[in-house]
């Protein structure tokens, strides 16, 4: 093993991205080995395999004890997808969580065992911290509140979501309970949204939004006469159509991105390639370039643009290289298409200053599958800054210097690491 192999393998990751379900979820709803296996991004490939919808959402149901049946259905899809990324990150998880060579019926059956024995109070903690190697994760899970946890506090950091208002979907009664302000229009709108932050943003890592699943990725900016219009409507009890959707998203986007900078919080966004079969869909949906008019507006503000915006990752660089509030986060994008990520570092290397890359998210649900995820990342970078060694463009000393700010540096200073855990001890020191 090479110096620079050593490097990575011994460093802590920092996990910027992952949808890790909480403690008590995977305490009281612990999955099964094929769930821990095969809910995840394989899934989608075994859909595109060919294999049955029906017999996929049999395969990762771990509440039906017809272990062989599950896996015959799917075993000859598996076949097909087993050398794709997704497939890799799968056998990465299933050989260091459960000691799988091979993915079969007589080695899931084996795994049982060890599935039961992982699923203890602090086993989600033991699967990311010491097995993934991980130094903390970054975890969206798709609400406001960002509170500290108490099964790992400085481990398990949160973000605030703002997905809901970046799609014209207000939530008003959800944000009356959170905020205790009723919505009558835009200047009470504009004090809910302010109150959510001054609850949650001192112990938040950032804010995140996933919208272009429902919407355009273009961004205009929104007025308030524009706007009024149409949150009086909705007070009014009225079905909004696309386009007030998108005027209201684009005005809550930009409140968002106004607080982010209040706040000293990072905003990231979802570009790219669609986590689910059959949604590939038009290029404003997927291109980070379609950002472009919100970057500039606000040139206070933190973009960590995510997922690669595979495939147009060459138009993602681009847009970093042009805009010194752009960063690029990897997460997902490993796993999405290994080669493209590896080749996407060389590229960056060569196109941007060395603090604008993330190295790593898991972007999963179970900590066993961010286990194989970071895996598949250190091996990725391992090969991507090697062959930039054997081509002669720098040293395994400069490699490393490289890989250290990948893996931690650039996160520490982004997300302001050490000032987000000093706020959540304070917090926890702080009586209710």
């Amino acid at each position: 093993m090479t110096d620079l192999a050593r490097y990575i393998q011994s460093t802590p990751l920092i996990d910027t991205h992952e949808h890790t379900f909480s403690e008590e979820e995977f305490l009281t709803n612990s999955p099964d080995v094929l769930q821990d296996l095969f809910h995840t991004y394989i899934a989608t490939d075994l859909g595109t395999a060919g294999a049955p919808p029906a017999a996929i959402d049999r395969l990762i149901d771990g509440r039906d004890p017809d272990v062989a049946s599950r896996w015959n259905a799917v075993k000859d899809a598996w076949a097909l997808c087993q050398y794709t990324s997704y497939g890799q990150a799968t056998s990465l998880t299933a050989r260091l969580v459960y000691g799988m060579e091979t993915i079969d019926l007589p080695s899931i059956l084996t795994a049982a065992e060890i599935n039961a024995q992982l699923r203890q109070p602090g086993g989600r903690l033991h699967l990311l911290r010491d097995l993934a190697h991980l130094d903390h994760v970054q975890i969206d899970n798709q609400v406001w509140a960002a509170s500290p946890d108490a099964s790992g506090p400085d481990f398990f950091l949160y973000d605030i979501s703002w997905v809901n208002f970046c799609e014209g979907d207000l939530n008003l009664d959800d944000l009356h309970a959170e905020t205790g302000i009723e919505v009558r229009n835009l200047d009470s709108l504009r004090e809910a949204m302010t109150a959510l932050f001054e609850r949650h943003a001192p112990c938040a890592i950032a804010v995140k939004t996933q919208h272009a699943y429902s919407r355009t990725l273009t961004w205009q900016e929104r007025t308030d006469a524009e706007v009024a219009p149409i949150l009086a409507r909705i007070l009014r009890g009225a079905e909004l159509d696309a386009a007030e959707r998108l005027y209201l998203g684009d005005w809550g986007l930009a409140r968002g991105v106004e607080l982010t900078i209040a706040h000293n919080l990072p905003f990231k966004i979802h570009t790219g390639y669609m986590a689910f079969n059959a949604t590939m869909i038009a290029p404003d949906r997927l291109r980070a370039g379609y950002l472009a008019p919100l970057v500039a507006r606000y040139p206070q503000a933190r973009f960590v643009l995510m997922h690669l915006a595979y495939p147009y990752t060459a138009e993602l660089i681009a847009l970093a290289k042009n805009f010194p509030n752009v960063y690029v986060d990897m997460c997902w994008g490993w796993a999405l298409d290994l080669r493209n990520a590896i080749d996407a570092v060389r590229h960056m290397l060569h196109a941007l200053p060395l603090n604008k890359l993330f190295a790593f998210g898991g972007d999963s649900l179970w900590p066993s599958q961010s286990v194989g995820f970071a895996a598949q990342a250190r091996d990725g970078l391992t090969r991507a800054l090697q062959a930039e060694i054997d081509e002669g463009l720098f040293g395994e000393v400069e490699a490393i210097a490289i890989a250290g700010r990948l893996m931690q540096a650039n996160q520490r200073a982004v997300f302001d690491l050490e000032g987000k855990r000093a706020a959540i001890q304070a917090r926890l020191a702080t009586p209710a």
